[in-house]
């Protein structure tokens, strides 16, 4: 990892880098007895996403995280490129930068349990010209290296989105932007295909306000993976990936009761109604 990723750690953390290092190693023998799986593991992977988060939001806002995987894509000659309005968008926009880096931790948690745990490429030990870094350090340059992946499309949707936005007007914008959205609605049961095709453009607002679970079960629904593949890759169970689906249903449906968004009235009406049986009321 460059001295940059290390210094960003260091300035975000407290606790100074040798012992750091010493704990990392005392945790990573512990953890290995199991794996890397299990209660112990998750509980210790809550704690590095929790740790590094307010780092990359900072390394996003300042510009570091992206220049840093510039540098590192050409070092390597891998064609990346940022568009300038994103830079700006990403210093000034904090729900875009947790819209980008809901997806980046997400997909470095599995590749530095593979890359740094179980095939060993974090080593305490390691000089080679530059400090060992400590356990956030190795996770915050794997979550610079997703970041070429998931900017990427995420530049795209946005792009995507704006070519829809320029040729449809109201509430049929969000239904030629994204039809994988709508998926949510049909799981219900009780939409038909027409009716599931008319969420307004307040949908990223509402799903922007859920837990950052919550948040990454939605964006890769709507990428298209299926319950199964979440659920692994989220390390949910399926009923907590289906619970969490259902919930967010519910969010759109109380966002579409208040206005927030639209939705046929008849969806949100009858989804009221429903759930107001569900709990036994007259």
């Amino acid at each position: 990892m460059t001295g940059e990723v290390a210094e960003a750690v260091d300035d975000g953390l407290s606790a100074e880098r040798s012992a750091r290092i010493r704990r990392d190693a005392v945790r990573v023998s512990e953890l290995a007895s199991s794996g890397f799986e299990g209660p112990a593991y998750g509980v210790f992977e809550n704690e590095l996403c929790r740790e590094a988060w307010p780092i990359l939001r900072g390394m996003l806002r300042d510009g570091r995280l992206p220049r840093t995987a510039l540098k590192w894509c050409a070092e390597r000659g891998l064609p990346f490129w940022i568009h300038p309005d994103d830079y700006a968008l990403l210093h000034s926009d904090p729900r875009a930068r947790d819209e980008i880096l809901v997806d980046v931790v997400m997909r470095a948690r599995t590749s530095f349990r593979r890359n740094a745990l179980v095939k060993g490429g974090w080593n305490p030990d390691y000089k080679h010209g530059r400090r060992a870094g400590c356990l956030t350090t190795y996770f915050v340059g794997q979550c610079i290296w997703e970041f070429r992946r998931v900017y990427t499309r995420w530049a795209k949707d946005r792009q995507q989105w704006a070519k829809q936005h320029a040729l449809y007007d109201g509430s049929e914008e969000a239904a030629h932007a994204n039809p994988k959205l709508f998926g949510l609605l049909l799981e219900a049961g009780y939409l038909s295909e027409p009716e599931a095709t008319v969420l307004s453009t307040n949908f990223e607002d509402i799903l922007n306000e859920q837990p950052p679970v919550t948040q990454a079960v939605i964006r890769m629904t709507v990428e298209g993976y299926a319950d199964t593949e979440i659920a692994d890759a989220l390390r949910l169970t399926h009923a907590a990936v289906r619970m969490r689906k259902t919930r967010f249903r519910g969010a759109l449906y109380d966002a579409a009761r208040q206005r927030r968004i639209w939705l046929p009235e008849q969806l949100h009406t009858k989804a009221g109604n429903r759930h107001r049986k569900q709990r036994g009321a007259a």
